[in-house]
């Protein structure tokens, strides 16, 4: 009997998809769940008459695949990947492959990638982004762990991933040990950033223009045409349009409480161990922390007043003006994670394509969007790019987006809606091309408290001075610390 390609463990929804788009590009795969029903139920099912072989056991499993033998969980993050590796190890052979496809954390991934490779293994740690759909219709990936392992791999990632509009599929060899993990969640942590983003874009419609959601429908339709054609701007269209079976839509009905996977949460801590602003995703985070928050909410709205929302302008220029902020807040995010992912590079020594990396997520993701493409070019132009907004493009459209930005964060302070997401990315904007903050003055207050010394505009970088505030303190001063 012919051997198989590959093998998936973990038959849940992404699993199953992955599986019909592996054979469905020609690979034979095997597949294995804990619950043994399941594999049952699909090789019957939505598998029967194709090439793919139910195992009841990883042993059956390990033994119907092709020599070097990969391996691909699709489990949740966590415990039970260790325990799934530590089952594997005994059953493979020197240069098989463990692949990890689920959301697990980076450091879990580093940390795995030197174990299995201690056994005589191979490990590769891979974001996979679509969703379901993307799952089965071509996701994007990001693999990354055992470099060895990325040539027999290859052909069947870079078969069953998406592609963008030359062929080039959106899947390449990201970097060693947990690279892989860690750029899918940068990707995860933007994700957050866009949708809270586009929330806030609806918030102001509904609660300061009034707006049906009928009239946002073709707002966010009109804007999927333009520069902020994407995937998420796409869905909001098709969401807004939607009827529950009286006819009101249906988005109106569901509670505004939102769930989250970790993600997010993950990245904003990456942020802060860099010592790196990820202000515009901190704030899509924390502002899922306080939706959470509804009863409380509920509570306090009933005591604590504030304005109430009276739009008095051009309505057709106002919604121009949120076009704007939230196609300049956007770039913020992206160049905030981008930023991130320099910082970690230096950190965990990998060498990361930054282009490569917008070319990934140009299609089959959830964040994927045209403007990916202006990203790509960005960094093909100059790949030692500090920050995307210093790029030419960029840097053009925040001149031109910024004054309706700034009328619209205005606006939205005036009549007391938040915009948690859209007012980060504007302080973060005039905060990075201030010349001259106020952390002198900080400084001076840590030195007086805590004698942690400053350094002297009049002296060079790297020696630092120590003032006797109070005439009562001594010269010694307190150890320096740099996020």
């Amino acid at each position: 009997m012919k051997k198989s390609d590959i093998g998936l463990i973990g038959l849940a929804v992404m699993g199953e998809n992955l599986v019909m788009n592996m054979e469905s590009k020609g690979f034979t795969v095997s597949v294995y769940n804990r619950t043994t029903s399941k594999v049952e139920k699909f090789v019957n099912g939505r598998a029967a008459g194709k090439n793919i072989i139910g195992t009841y056991s990883l042993e059956e499993l390990v033994a119907s695949l092709e020599k070097p033998r990969k391996v691909m969980m699709m489990i949740k993050a966590g415990k039970s990947v260790d325990d799934m590796i530590e089952q594997l190890i005994p059953l493979l052979e020197e240069g098989d492959i463990i692949i990890d496809g689920g959301n697990s954390h980076f450091p879990d991934t580093t940390r795995r990638t030197e174990y299995v490779e201690s056994k005589g293994l191979f490990y590769i740690g891979t974001g996979v982004s679509g969703g379901e759909e993307g799952a089965l219709k071509g996701p994007s990936m990001m693999p990354g762990g055992s470099p060895q392992a990325w040539e027999a791999v290859k052909p069947i990632f870079q078969g069953i991933c998406a592609k963008v509009e030359d062929g080039t599929p959106c899947c390449d060899w990201v970097g060693e040990n947990g690279a892989g993990h860690f750029v899918k969640m940068v990707h995860n942590g933007i994700e957050y950033g866009d949708m809270q983003l586009i929330c806030e874009a609806y918030q102001l419609m509904r609660d300061l223009l009034g707006m049906s959601d009928d009239e946002m429908h073709e707002v966010f339709a009109k804007w999927n045409e333009r520069e902020l054609d994407s995937y998420l701007i796409e869905i909001t269209r098709d969401i807004l349009a939607y009827k529950d079976e009286d006819g009101s839509p249906i988005v109106e009905k569901i509670l505004d409480t939102a769930g989250q996977k970790g993600t997010g949460k993950w990245t904003g801590i990456a942020a802060l161990d860099e010592g790196i602003p990820l202000t515009l995703i901190a704030e899509a985070v924390f502002s899922r922390c306080l939706s959470a928050m509804k009863e409380e909410r509920v509570g306090a709205s009933k005591v604590l007043t504030g304005p109430v929302p009276e739009f008095k302008g051009d309505k057709a220029q106002f919604i121009e003006d949120i076009e704007n902020a939230l196609f300049a807040a956007k770039i913020v995010s992206y160049a905030q994670g981008y930023t991130l992912m320099r910082s970690a590079a230096k950190t965990y020594g990998w060498n990361l394509n930054y282009g490569g990396i917008a070319l990934m997520w140009r299609g089959g993701c959830i964040i994927r969007s045209v403007f990916l493409g202006k990203i790509k070019e960005a960094y093909d132009n100059n790949p030692q790019l500090t920050n995307l907004l210093l790029d030419p493009y960029f840097k053009g459209v925040m001149d031109k987006a910024q004054a309706g930005w700034r009328r619209v964060c205005a606006a939205a302070i005036s009549n007391g809606i938040p915009l948690p997401a859209m007012t980060a990315a504007l302080n973060y904007y005039d905060g990075y091309r201030c010349e001259r903050l106020p952390q002198n003055l900080l400084q001076a207050q840590r030195d007086y408290f805590g004698a942690h010394t400053y350094e002297r505009i009049d002296r060079p970088r790297g020696e630092f001075f120590h003032t006797n505030w109070t005439g009562e303190g001594g010269d010694t001063s307190a150890e320096q610390y740099n996020a």
